[in-house]
């Protein structure tokens, strides 16, 4: 099969389209002929040496989401038939003619999807979802706040709390056309942090009460607004560190405000 290997680590020019030999499912798991995969930052990250796959296989593959057709079945798989139109997440290896995943980790595509649609979900909607939902114990009628806005994960959680029943979604950005992204996605009020400290418009937007959750991509650089933005029990979700992993924090202000801080990582 051929496969983009990363050999050495820069820019796009060290992807190597290679051909490497085929994959073998073992039991319980299934091989899938991969039509489309996506690109995300991390992909970014790992050609440059900076977020690396959590196991060291013979050959490093970026990749995190695929769609294909299942075309080999290991030993014990139950759950899909040769010909299936599937999809799903990867800690990597998304980036080749065959993957191969455990039949749990695997979902149909819907008919209405083309590969392309299908491969451009897991890895954002199922990091806004862990984020949101999970981490955030998202509930209808809260009031989020979501940073980077226009980006992949920041689009699907827009969509995700308009659908679930936010009373108010506010998103950041530093592009007017971004801005106006998240507004025709679902948001109510997109803040240009270029020109505007946003704890502050969140905080008259909401009459002082703040923001329920807050999901964040920035790191140390936004956290003391952060706790500024958030309400009464608020929760914030740290998703990424792009302006930094190490801030001082006002325990002070997280304490009367009863705030949780949840860290996450799909990898």
């Amino acid at each position: 099969m051929r496969a983009v290997v990363i050999e050495e680590y820069g820019s796009a020019e060290v992807l190597q389209l290679k051909e490497i030999s085929d994959l073998e499912p073992s039991r319980g798991e299934v091989r899938v002929k991969v039509y489309a995969s996506a690109l995300n930052r991390a992909d970014i990250e790992q050609r440059k040496g900076n977020y690396p796959p959590p196991i060291s296989p013979e050959y490093e593959i970026p990749g995190l989401e695929f769609a294909g057709v299942v075309d080999k079945l290991g030993a014990e798989v139950s759950n899909w038939r040769l010909g299936d139109r599937v999809f799903g997440l990867l800690s990597a290896g998304g980036y080749a003619e065959q993957v191969i995943v455990h039949e749990r980790m695997l979902m149909p595509i819907p008919a209405n999807l083309s590969f392309e649609q299908a491969a451009a979900i897991p890895e954002v909607f199922f990091t806004a979802y862990d984020a949101l939902i999970d981490k955030g114990n998202f509930q209808a009628g809260d009031r989020v706040l979501i940073h980077a806005g226009a980006s992949g994960v920041g689009t699907a959680a827009i969509q995700l709390a308009h659908v679930m029943g936010a009373s108010i979604i506010m998103t950041t950005s530093r592009s007017a056309w971004k801005l106006e992204k998240c507004l025709q996605l679902g948001a109510n009020c997109a803040i240009d942090t270029a020109a505007y400290e946003y704890d502050k418009v969140v905080l008259n937007a909401t009459e002082s009460k703040g923001v329920d959750i807050v999901l964040d991509f920035v790191g140390a650089a936004y956290l003391e607004k952060n706790l500024n933005a958030a309400a009464i029990e608020g929760r914030i979700v740290q998703i990424s560190t792009l302006s930094g992993s190490t801030a001082q924090i006002n325990l002070k202000l997280i304490m009367s405000k009863r705030l949780r801080l949840h860290g996450t990582l799909g990898r």
